[in-house]
């Protein structure tokens, strides 16, 4: 069983991956585009050479590559959480329970960082500090891995009622991601004079990726397993 989920979640994994490089494509490379020809108009190149090393037409096509490779991996990873969650918690059916886990995972992966530490497109940022940044943004996705965990475990020792166990789910899961927002060191090293419209519409841009990526995984997956039951139970 285990490893009829893990193909079906690579595969639909690779497929969601798609998708999502299909809307990256769209909306987020003409803002790429567009941060990349103010950082040549403004000369700051942060000393990365005189050439790209890859061309931008490369750069777009490669742009599948690394969704579908993305996809492939967290498909793969989320076919597994899927298996380890299926009958102990969530929803009892299967196509509710992958939405559940692919939401969860988009709010715990995706969301929490995102709010505390947004994705900044070509030209924003010091190359100096890219270590520092990226252990913020880890130490985030811990945190909202972690208050995930803390949601779901309140919400099985709750038995006051549907609104009772809902409401101290989320507030069980917005003290720890508060409590890291409000502690973390804040970076801000967008460059006056940058467009504050390109700005948000590339981090508008790449969190909507996500969000259709994980939104993508989440319905194939669910559809995929709610047939699989099906025809289980029709042949049984």
């Amino acid at each position: 069983m285990v490893r009829t989920l893990l193909v079906r979640g690579l595969l639909l994994g690779l497929l969601a991956g798609l998708i999502a490089g299909a809307f990256a494509f769209a909306f987020g490379e003409p803002r790429v585009e567009g941060a990349i020809a103010l950082e040549h108009a403004t000369g700051a190149h942060h000393d990365h050479g005189e050439e790209a090393l890859v061309s931008r037409p490369v750069q777009r096509a490669g742009l599948f590559l690394a969704t579908g490779l993305y996809g492939l991996a967290v498909g793969g990873i989320f076919a597994l959480v899927y298996a380890a969650l299926r009958g102990r918690v969530g929803p009892r059916s299967d196509g509710g329970l992958a939405l559940a886990a692919a939401g969860a995972a988009f709010a715990a992966v995706i969301l929490v960082p995102f709010l505390k530490y947004p994705a900044n497109p070509p030209a924003v940022g010091d190359p100096g500090t890219i270590n520092g940044r990226t252990l913020l943004y880890v130490v985030m996705i811990a945190v909202g891995l972690a208050a995930t965990a803390i949601a779901v475990v309140t919400a099985r020792h709750v038995t006051a009622g549907p609104w009772a166990r809902w409401g101290a789910a989320v507030t069980a899961f917005l003290v720890p991601v508060v409590a890291a927002w409000w502690l973390l060191p804040a970076i801000d090293e967008v460059p006056d004079g940058f467009p504050a419209t390109l700005l948000w519409e590339f981090r508008l841009a790449s969190l909507g990726t996500q969000a259709v990526f994980w939104t993508a995984l989440g319905v194939l997956f669910g559809w995929a397993s709610e047939r699989a039951a099906r025809r289980s139970a029709a042949t049984s």
